[in-house]
């Protein structure tokens, strides 16, 4: 039996956003509720827009924290893309604070000078450079060569640096926060945020080591793909929504923070065994053929929202996958193969060659099963292949999709540069922008 929601996604969604601005315009109300000596309309603003940027920069943890209420009504991708650019954001408003005090007042210059300068501008000259480490070290650490989990563990650093010396900052000064509720509430959303960063690095990875897994076996696919599949030992695992993905910790300690992101590709309505498909491109990935059964595993999931689980009244779907993009549409086809759903299944599967078609017998099997059509496009195809080559584009889509556009659910799963090109054929084809849904894999 289908449990009924009180409430809407797209209301809880609201609410969230609702929150958020909020939170971080909470400075402002209470500027204009409680406003400090008059100091001039610029030193005002200077002093708003730290503080909401010490109210966003707070709210960031939240954010990152994966708390499983607000990730369902966005995606952990929008999310982490919202945390970039609200990060950035933020990043100006701190730089925009000195600024333009040193304009207003030239003799505040001299707190630059930072073994004379007071403590306050001390811990504010700190926050400031671990902010500035932490936005160069993320938006450059690909070209800096920083190892992802080197990234991760010195950007939780600098994060928690750069709040609570800003909000030290604020305290020394006290103009704005002299009033003793003031400093409560402050310090309220400092605690809430050094207890989610607490929770993520600590509570959460012992709760995890309390369900740990064991690899049962790992078998090679087409494509350079492999199937790691893990069997829960002392628990019942989980089930997920097919599409959902994992963070996964392998042969190491969930402490360890070495911990990455993959769809599940298995049913998910077996717990007792979950499968991924990895294809080796990376240091990590590139290993997993080397893990014996019996290595001990963590999973931190499911998340997602790539998923046809919300759409359970729709006419059917269209699922297009690039390379191994194709992993978490699989577990919507295994699934609803099993659940022996009726609906019609469009699968446009591009890959480099035939050769390269990850899961070609399996997806073959389950035309038996499903109402499934499947559409291979291939980029290097043979001299006697008879099917479509070159890359999935509106001229493709418009041969193979339905008439009725709005009758269907698209869900996108491949490279970047293949999820732009169809995002845009889609677009142009007049399909609704609510009917179509992206799957990135690049969260760091």
């Amino acid at each position: 039996m289908r449990r009924l929601l009180v409430h809407s996604p797209v209301t809880v969604a609201a609410l969230w956003i609702v929150a958020y601005l909020a939170i971080t315009l909470f400075p402002l109300m209470v500027l204009l509720l409680y406003p400090p000596p008059d100091r001039g309309f610029w030193i005002d603003l200077s002093v708003a827009l730290g503080f909401i940027a010490l109210a966003m920069m707070a709210l960031q943890f939240v954010l990152t924290a994966r708390v499983n209420r607000i990730e369902s009504s966005y995606g952990i991708d929008i999310l982490l893309q919202f945390h970039r650019y609200t990060s950035i954001v933020a990043f100006f408003m701190v730089l925009a604070h000195p600024i333009i005090l040193f304009i207003v007042e030239p003799a505040t210059l001299q707190l630059l000078n930072f073994p004379q300068a007071p403590l306050r501008a001390q811990l504010a000259t700190i926050a400031t450079l671990a902010f500035l480490a932490m936005v160069v070290t993320t938006i450059w650490r690909k070209q800096l060569k920083i190892p992802y989990e080197s990234w991760r563990a010195s950007h939780t650093i600098l994060a928690v640096l750069a709040v609570g010396l800003g909000f030290g900052h604020a305290i020394l000064v006290g103009n704005y926060l002299g009033l003793f509720w003031k400093a409560v509430l402050w310090s309220g959303i400092i605690l809430v945020s050094l207890w989610l960063i607490i929770y993520v690095r600590l509570v959460k990875p012992w709760l995890l080591k309390k369900k740990p897994y064991v690899v049962e076996e790992i078998l090679p696919q087409r494509g350079d793909v492999w199937t790691l599949a893990l069997r829960p030992i002392g628990h019942e695992g989980f089930n997920f929504q097919p599409g959902q993905f994992s963070w996964l910790t392998l042969n190491i300690t969930p402490f360890s923070m070495r911990e990455h992101p993959f769809s599940m590709s298995s049913s998910g309505d077996r717990s007792d065994r979950i499968e991924f498909g990895i294809k080796a491109i990376g240091d990590f990935t590139k290993r997993i053929k080397d893990y014996k059964p019996g290595t001990k595993a963590y999973l931190d999931g499911p998340y997602g929202v790539f998923t046809t689980e919300r759409y359970w009244d729709t006419a059917g779907f269209v699922l297009i996958a690039g390379g191994v993009g194709i992993t978490p549409i699989y577990s919507i086809l295994l699934t609803a193969a099993e659940r022996k759903d009726d609906r019609p299944y469009l699968l446009i599967y591009a890959a480099p060659s035939w050769d390269d078609i990850t899961y070609r017998e399996e997806i073959e099997t389950l035309k038996e099963k499903l109402d499934l059509t499947v559409v291979c496009v291939l980029r290097k195809a043979h001299d006697d292949w008879e099917g479509d080559t070159g890359y999935v584009d509106r001229e493709l889509l418009e041969k193979y999709i339905p008439i009725h556009r709005g009758s269907r659910h698209y869900f996108v799963c491949a490279a970047p540069v293949m999820m732009d090109a169809v995002e845009r054929a889609l677009f142009d084809l007049e399909v609704p922008v609510t009917n179509v849904h992206m799957e990135h894999f690049d969260l760091a």
